[in-house]
């Protein structure tokens, strides 16, 4: 599979992500520079973690209205897969690309351990490596992670089976409605999460529950 990392000033997980495409896909993922003039033909596009910007005005706010973003609409409205993680999903949802917002963590702090997860819909291209209501491991580091929509969104995501990961065992540490720690969209070919799979990827990390998720989306187009 053809992967393309983006680029934003501010992200300082990029680094971590072409790790984890690279060890797992066996090929380095395209970097693509947000000023970019164009997108490369890939089958998956990931925007990491960090700090795009410095989180001013809102996480993710000034980095979604790039206009790269409206390239990677298009790509997603004909159904190559975009993953976000963390400002990534902050990023996405910002560009309306994925329901929701992220708030502050109810503490008002910045937050950063391991949560416990649990796979909320496990037929999707990515998380075809789970099984549905599997227990996993994950860390999560982040300031605004607390998920918000309204009532009738909700509703709706929950209905559609959008809700792809759910805080598990009382670990939500952000105060997220329904427990939700990452989201799909509509047609599940768009992915947004809080936590870091690819920071879980090897035993030398201290476990491998975060792989899955990307060998399972990986495979499809090897």
């Amino acid at each position: 599979m053809k992967a393309a990392v983006v680029m934003f000033p501010g992200l300082n997980r990029d680094r971590d992500m072409i790790a984890a495409l690279t060890k797992i896909g066996g090929v380095a993922p395209t970097l693509v520079w947000h000023q970019d003039a164009e997108l490369p033909d890939v089958d998956l596009i990931v925007i990491p973690g960090g700090f795009s910007y410095g989180d001013y005005l809102r996480a993710g706010a000034i980095a979604a209205r790039s206009p790269l973003m409206q390239t990677i609409r298009e790509r997603a409205a004909k159904g190559v897969k975009v993953l976000g993680v963390c400002n990534g999903f902050q990023i996405l949802t910002e560009a309306q690309l994925l329901p929701g917002v992220l708030m502050r963590n109810a503490s008002l702090r910045f937050v950063c351990r391991e949560v416990t997860l649990s796979v909320e819909n496990a037929a999707t291209d990515f998380t075809s490596g789970y099984t549905q209501g599997q227990l996993i491991r994950c860390p999560v580091a982040h300031h605004d992670g607390n998920y918000f929509a309204d009532s009738e969104t909700l509703a709706r995501i929950e209905d559609n089976g959008q809700v792809a990961f759910r805080y598990a065992d009382g670990t939500n540490p952000n105060g997220s409605m329904h427990d939700i720690a990452g989201v799909f969209n509509e047609q599940k070919n768009v992915l947004g999460l809080m936590p870091h799979p690819e920071n879980l990827i090897e035993p030398a990390h201290g476990g491998t529950d975060g792989r899955a998720l990307f060998s399972g989306i990986l495979q499809l187009a090897a």
